[in-house]
């Protein structure tokens, strides 16, 4: 359903907003946005939830993949590698036999747990509420599909 309002970004701090009105009014390129940019990474399926894991200790391959549980290990080695190559994570190799492997944040990847927590917080607190939302949403436009043909 779509309802009318006044504003879609109620308590948004008014330098923010201009920020982007700026940027439109550059026309800076959608593809070279550094919102969008890192969005693409933070917004993946996987990334949050290994950020999160690094924040207390660094930890080898297996115990990210014990502690995450549903991904795969390919999943896993491709996501800390995007991450590592973002700056957000460091490999670090230890010449032992078997080699051990470890990874860690790094001052950026721990400069992210700050926004992250927020949005951590705001997801679990919201979550019913926007699973109702999809179920709405899904029975209203189930119903309309079903009138239309």
């Amino acid at each position: 359903m779509t309802r009318e309002h006044t504003s879609n970004l109620p308590k948004v701090p008014e330098e923010i907003i201009q920020h982007f009105d700026q940027w439109q009014a550059e026309g800076v390129d959608a593809s070279n946005c550094p919102v969008r940019d890192v969005l693409d990474r933070i917004g993946d399926k996987w990334s949050v939830l290994i950020l999160m894991m690094l924040a207390r200790e660094p930890r080898r391959f297996s115990a990210l993949n014990k502690a995450v549980g549903d991904i795969s290990k390919r999943m896993l080695t491709q996501t800390l590698r995007a991450l590592q190559r973002d700056g957000l994570v460091e490999r670090t190799v230890y010449p032992t036999t078997p080699p051990r492997v470890d990874y860690r944040l790094t001052d950026l990847g721990r400069s992210a747990l700050v926004p992250l927590a927020g949005l951590i917080v705001w997801a679990d607190k919201r979550h019913e509420e926007i699973r109702t939302s999809r179920d709405t949403f899904d029975k209203e436009e189930a119903v309309a599909a079903r009138l239309s043909a």
